[in-house]
């Protein structure tokens, strides 16, 4: 049997981790759902989803992954007890990450698109909603977006994927810094914070929660086995109560950072921040527009939006190969061919879906990206979260004591006791009350 390929170093591990998780998440979708929620309220809200619910799925996904040495597709088979059908789960985690990829390699070639226009200068005439309707420019996007995921996934694990993510979060994180810095520098940038950081108890509505959980998970991966990938690829020697802490730290910071960048610069031009998803790119292009030093300074953001998107891109398209190649035995290069027909076909959906391939699934106006967001947010990584959770604590699972054993092997913090209420009964029962008032309020019609 061939070995299973590892990852050359803790760093690349955190880098991996962390990079799947930051990315459309944190930079397009965390800023435009805070600013159509109210700002500091909704913040205050995904702060303590992600430490109360997003800390335990994302420990129990690297535990199952690491003590599997599998896929999600073939976690589950190896974990569960004789006779039960934990592992149907996985081959819903494969259509889920496949999903997730047929808007989301449309939206990074979004960010790719904005930064070839402010890199050459085309920026004057530069709009959101003339970019989807264009459907020779999303196609082309979404074919370069997925082409270069899977060229670097072929040449594999450590000299693929690890060295590039490397580079990738270190430059990500360099930009970050820089641009938050030049937006709080802006003038008016106060009453931006002001609104981006002091809560607003009144605008914290059930809607409001429901929105901050779906964002805790969704900016994670954690819910369709988006991390116990990276956690089968990984030795013993920490333990995954401290990786998570590392990797939520890392997505923390780029998402409260990415909402210094965003909305500071929103206020100093008096522009709309409920936006919704057209936030970073009509008000953030007007913003560049605008400002002295603009087209140089929406490249390097946008740049800083590829990088983020991309990392993401990878990680998904890393698991989808992995399941893939699990169920079939193919070879990295062939997966990746075939992988990549695959979610460039579904893409086409979502590429096409502005002006082609015309569908509105809920109310009028909503397209494929919402279905398919649908599909992942609202449904999958919740429902995921709610099973992981069962699997890993109940009798009827792999149990808690087999659990704790793997996510305390090795050195760092450690998964107590004390906690087990938490893992066992706080995390399931309150995902499982949110998500169902969550389809209840779900703007359907």
């Amino acid at each position: 049997m061939k070995e299973r390929e590892k990852l050359g170093s803790r760093l690349g591990f955190i880098m991996l981790s962390a990079g799947c998780a930051i990315g459309c998440g944190n930079v397009w979708k965390f800023p435009w759902m805070c600013g159509q929620y109210g700002g500091g309220g909704f913040i205050l809200l995904y702060f303590i989803f992600l430490i109360l619910l997003g800390m335990p799925v994302l420990v129990m996904e690297f535990a199952a992954g690491r003590a599997a040495q599998a896929s999600p597709i073939r976690m589950f088979h190896k974990l569960e007890k004789p006779g039960t059908k934990w592992h149907i789960w996985g081959y819903v985690s494969l259509f889920g990450n496949v999903a997730i990829m047929a808007f989301y390699c449309v939206v990074a070639g979004w960010m790719l698109y904005y930064f070839y226009r402010f890199a050459t200068g085309r920026i004057r005439d530069l709009g959101f909603d003339s970019m989807i309707m264009d459907p020779l420019v999303n196609v082309t996007v979404l074919f370069l977006t997925v082409a270069i995921a899977f060229l670097i996934l072929s040449f594999g694990l450590q000299s693929g994927l690890e060295r590039i993510t490397k580079v990738m979060m270190c430059t990500l994180l360099a930009l970050l810094m820089v641009l938050a810095v030049h937006s709080l520098c802006l003038p008016g940038a106060g009453e931006g914070l002001a609104f981006y950081l002091v809560p607003d108890f009144s605008k914290i509505t059930g809607e409001v929660a429901a929105g901050a959980m779906n964002q805790a998970f969704f900016t994670l991966s954690v819910g369709m086995g988006g991390m116990a990938i990276f956690g089968s690829y990984i030795d013993k020697e920490r333990t995954l109560m401290g990786e998570a802490l590392h990797v939520i730290g890392l997505d923390t910071f780029v998402a409260v950072l990415a909402g210094l960048i965003v909305f500071p610069a929103c206020f100093s031009f008096d522009l709309e921040v409920n936006a919704g998803p057209s936030l970073l790119f009509d008000t953030m292009a007007k913003v560049f527009v605008n400002m002295r030093g603009g087209r140089w300074w929406g490249m390097l953001f946008f740049l800083f939006m590829v990088f983020a998107a991309m990392s993401t891109v990878l990680g998904v398209c890393e698991n989808v190969l992995a399941m893939v190649r699990e169920l079939t035995g193919w070879s990295r290069p062939k997966g990746s061919a075939v992988c990549a027909a695959v979610i460039f076909g579904l893409g086409l959906t979502t590429a096409l879906g502005f002006s082609v391939l015309h569908f509105e699934p809920f109310a009028p106006g909503s397209t494929w990206l919402d279905f398919w967001d649908f599909m992942v947010s609202t449904n999958i990584l919740p429902i995921g979260s709610f099973l992981l959770a069962l699997f890993c604590c109940s009798r009827n699972g792999w149990g808690w004591d087999s659990f704790t054993a793997e996510a305390n092997a090795g050195r760092g913090p450690l998964v107590r006791n004390w906690m087990k209420p938490i893992f066992k009964y706080v995390v399931p029962v309150v995902v499982l009350f949110i998500y169902v008032y969550g389809m209840v309020v779900f703007p359907w019609n």
